[in-house]
């Protein structure tokens, strides 16, 4: 009896956990269908790096969308470590990817915060340049990007919340466009990106 017992927990696990894969697989086809009809040019084009490109990524028309806001937010707490307190990134790119964190974790029954952190500090008052319900320090906080070229942006914010007395071992990307990935070793960093460039470019195979 406790056998079949076994047995039948099994299945009904196994059952869940291949729901779940499905759920998961169908929001990725979903999310990367919107990046490619809403967030990707093919052209002539001047990245913020400076490099000219024919290949062009502006994600905002998807993270601020409803449906792609909810998409990215299933998609990216799954990567946001179990330790972590808050997300943070460097605004405007990262600004609705941390509130749609925060709101998930809240409905998951999790507590993740979310932090901007400001490209210069406020000119006025306090003068933050950290913004957000801010976790003690000591707290680990995963940083959010949306499209990451050269990585200077979550460099950047990794920097800003490392000196305000955070730990930051990861960054969490929507899109990696990167042909050098050094700079994530060269500032002790684990970066993890939900798509290549490459896979929104050959989208049209996964539908």
């Amino acid at each position: 009896k406790e056998f079949f017992s076994s047995q039948k927990d099994q299945g009904i696990w196994y059952f869940i956990f291949l729901w779940y894969n499905i759920i998961m697989e169908t929001h990725r086809k979903t999310l990367l269908h919107l990046l490619k009809e809403r967030a990707y040019k093919h052209g002539q084009f001047t990245l913020s790096s400076g490099k000219e490109s024919e290949h062009y990524i502006n994600c905002k028309p998807v993270t601020l969308s409803c449906e792609g806001n909810a998409l990215c937010s299933h998609l990216m707490i799954e990567h946001v470590e179990d330790e972590s307190k808050a997300v943070g990134g460097l605004t405007l790119g990262a600004d609705p990817l941390v509130c749609g964190i925060a709101q998930k974790a809240y409905y998951s029954g999790k507590h993740i915060d979310a932090l901007i952190v400001r490209k210069n500090p406020k000119g006025y008052g306090t003068k933050e340049v950290i913004e957000g319900n801010k976790p003690p320090k000591g707290s680990t906080v995963t940083v959010l990007e949306d499209v990451t070229t050269t990585g200077s942006s979550a460099i950047k914010a990794v920097n800003v919340l490392r000196d305000a007395g955070y730990i930051v071992n990861r960054v969490i990307a929507i899109v990696d466009r990167q042909e050098n990935h050094k700079v994530w070793d060269n500032n002790q960093i684990e970066f993890i990106s939900l798509f290549k460039l490459e896979d929104i470019i050959n989208s049209w195979k996964y539908f």
